[in-house]
């Protein structure tokens, strides 16, 4: 199996850089699934039913989220009719949607997505790995799914690595998001697992994780809110993981870094040339 993860996309420079690139992409590398992380989708913050489609109809076979899923306040009612699109498993019991999805892939196979949220500088919710190995015993690899793919959205490089090694042999890949930024740690791990402690972001790199520079440098220098903070425009890069995996197993066999466009060193899977 192909799989293509792209990392965090921020507001219209990396929703247009996505629909512009993916289509393309999918018939040159022959993907069978594609994961996209929209949290940051609209405006910088959450998503718009309308975005979901967008990605959907680019190409994604399904859509994470993160702790800015309720910005947009319409996601708490669309998400309900969104069978792809995956809020974090461990939000509170009776928040609205779906912490995980076994979706169809573009060739036919199942692949269960889970999205979770990491508890180190974040919010405190439910203990990730003992919630995403839930998901993963009632729906095992090579048995239930021919992959399985974790978005972690963490912000401690130490909880993301740890919960790497946990579900090594049990995962086919396991993706950071959340810090906006592409670790060079992209690897199989020994079990089997593709790991990389962060995908990076879908969006303009000449910004403050994605923000137009001058309010979050305001922020840190004078301490005092000025304004909004608002996506920078200019032309994005799209980050995001190859993976192909032993049909067998759901295994990770190959993992390459994915850049394509904007200000950052261009790369692509040359296993899939």
């Amino acid at each position: 199996m192909r799989i293509l993860f792209i990392g965090d996309v921020v507001g219209r420079s990396g929703r247009h850089v996505v629909t512009d690139k993916l289509p393309s992409l999918v018939k040159e590398w022959k993907l069978d699934l594609v994961v996209i992380n929209g949290e940051n989708a609209a405006g910088g913050f959450g998503i718009t039913e309308s975005i979901y489609h967008e990605f959907i109809e680019a190409g994604a076979d399904a859509v994470t989220l993160g702790n800015h899923a309720w910005d947009q306040r319409e996601a708490l009612v669309f998400i309900a009719r969104a069978p792809k699109l995956v809020r974090p498993v461990n939000f509170p019991k009776g928040t609205p949607g779906r912490g995980a999805a076994l979706v169809e892939t573009k060739t036919g196979g199942r692949a269960l997505v889970i999205n979770a949220m990491g508890r180190v500088f974040m919010d405190p919710l439910e203990d990730p790995f003992r919630t995403i190995e839930n998901e993963i015993e009632a729906c095992p690899l090579g048995q239930a799914a021919d992959a399985i793919i974790v978005d972690f959205h963490a912000e401690a490089t130490s909880e993301k690595q740890a919960i790497g090694h946990f579900l090594d042999g049990r995962a086919t890949l396991v993706v950071g998001t959340h810090t906006h930024v592409p670790t060079a740690d992209h690897q199989v791990l020994p079990g089997g697992t593709a790991y990389q402690s962060d995908v990076g972001m879908t969006g303009d790199f000449d910004s403050v994780i994605g923000m137009q520079k001058e309010e979050p440098l305001g922020r840190f220098l004078r301490r005092i809110p000025a304004g909004r903070f608002e996506p920078a425009m200019g032309p994005a890069t799209m980050c995001g993981i190859a993976v192909e995996t032993d049909d067998k197993t759901g295994l990770a066999t190959k993992v390459a870094a994915v850049r394509i466009g904007g200000r950052l060193e261009q790369t692509r899977p040359t296993f899939w040339d």
